[in-house]
């Protein structure tokens, strides 16, 4: 019997696990194994809004705790008992407990009659022992997912490691690569308020964009952010910023929360075009994005700020893939660079693309508000954003799988006139 969760998965069928809302967790370990692992789960940067506290004693522990204070939002209960002792635990439990207190139990036997048992008696979820980290952040996270929801929406953040290497240029290709070649819905959101060049990459200038949003929170919902979004083709959408400086933008850490709750909960994929500052906000939105695309240039600064990038990302997210890094403007005449196999010795990082100096194409693109591939629609730098989109969205692996199908029948009529 495994746990009667079902974790959302997106359009690819990568498990996607929505962030915890504002609530409160109390988890009661009897071994120090599920302790441990509930100490990592409760410092995930998915739980980062949820207050958590973690005690030992199991169930016996959780009914005295309760019998003079209210109850969490969650328990958490950890019970090595039988089964009569795990039911009459939990009977005791539920005269002290509030209503909407939701209970997920961690038990070391697989037993369905005691699945059967605990569900019966109101408990949201069942894990057996040893706990897998993932899938008790996906447990917890599912306790508040919304029957019949949509699977959640995906976070692609793109930053520079360095003001001015192209990080916006390959934010704004790459969500336009992933709209069109992996036909995802995708929104582009430009998150450098004051001086974002979204607009200007697609030649548009729409009277409101994610200013409005962001300056009131309190307001954002799912059709204030329909009117703000700006139409670029079928699949893509853009949120452009203002790019003008009629006010300062002194954000506060949470800031952006609310929308990309909006955005997370409608759109397959949001690439977020991130400033090059460092701020709480920013710090906030960035690890807590679902994938993280480190734009860089191959010189010993770009070196230097690209691994601070990482370690910092490899201690806030323990429990998520490494970053991607993109290597741009690779190979400008005459300049002394640092070699990809070099680059990747000084930091844990997946390269994930590597894109040649072109000021012809790129300059075009810029100076005519388009895309690269409307440029140079079968050039080889496109490719490479079309190759990153596959690889991101997961579309690389069902590529390959489709051909692998489609040339099986003719390798076998082959192999049949060889014989």
């Amino acid at each position: 019997m495994a746990s009667a969760h079902d974790p959302a998965r997106n359009e690819t069928g990568e498990r996607l696990i929505a962030p915890v809302p504002r609530v409160t967790i109390e988890a009661f370990c009897e071994t120090p194994a599920v302790a441990a692992v509930m100490e990592i789960v409760a410092a995930d940067r998915r739980l980062a809004r949820a207050q958590t506290k973690l005690a030992m004693g199991g169930a016996s522990a959780a009914v005295e705790a309760f019998r003079h204070a209210p109850t969490p939002n969650v328990i958490i209960l950890e019970t090595n008992s039988d089964r009569e002792a795990i039911l009459t635990h939990l009977d005791s439990l539920s005269e002290v407990c509030d209503v909407g207190t939701r209970v997920l139990v961690v038990g070391h036997v697989n037993d369905v009659q005691l699945y059967r048992e605990l569900v019966r008696r109101g408990v949201s979820d069942y894990l057996i022992a040893p706990l897998s980290v993932v899938d008790t952040i996906a447990a917890i996270s599912d306790l508040f997912a919304t029957p019949g929801a949509e699977p959640l929406g995906r976070t692609i953040a793109v930053i520079g490691a360095k003001g001015g290497v192209g990080a916006s240029t390959v934010a704004h290709n790459l969500g336009w690569s992933i709209a069109r070649s992996a036909h995802l819905a995708t929104v582009i959101a430009d998150l450098d308020i004051a001086f974002g060049t979204a607009g200007l990459d697609f030649n548009q200038d729409p009277p409101q964009g994610i200013a409005e949003a962001v300056f009131s929170p309190d307001r954002v919902d799912a059709n204030l952010v329909d009117r703000l979004l700006s139409r670029c083709s079928d699949n893509l959408s853009l949120l452009a910023a203002p790019a003008v400086l009629d006010r300062t933008c002194d954000l506060n850490e949470s800031a952006f929360d609310q929308l990309l709750d909006v955005l997370r909960a409608s759109i397959p994929a949001i690439v977020l075009d991130m400033p090059h500052v460092w701020t709480a906000w920013l710090r906030r939105v960035l690890i807590a994005a679902d994938e993280i695309v480190i734009v860089a240039e191959p010189d010993l600064a770009n070196l230097r700020n690209a691994k601070n990038l990482a370690d910092l990302l490899r201690q806030t997210r323990p429990n998520d893939r490494k970053p991607r890094l993109v290597l741009n403007r690779v190979g400008v005449p005459k300049r002394p660079e640092i070699t990809a196999a070099d680059f990747l010795k000084a930091f844990d990082a997946e390269l994930a693309a590597t894109i040649p100096f072109d000021a012809q194409l790129f300059g075009t693109a810029a100076n005519g508000g388009q895309m690269l591939s409307e440029v140079q629609p079968s050039g080889k730098v496109p490719a490479v954003f079309d190759e990153l989109a596959a690889a991101i969205t997961g579309r690389a692996e069902q590529r390959r799988g489709r051909a692998s199908a489609f040339l099986t029948p003719i390798i076998a009529r082959l192999a049949r006139r060889k014989s």
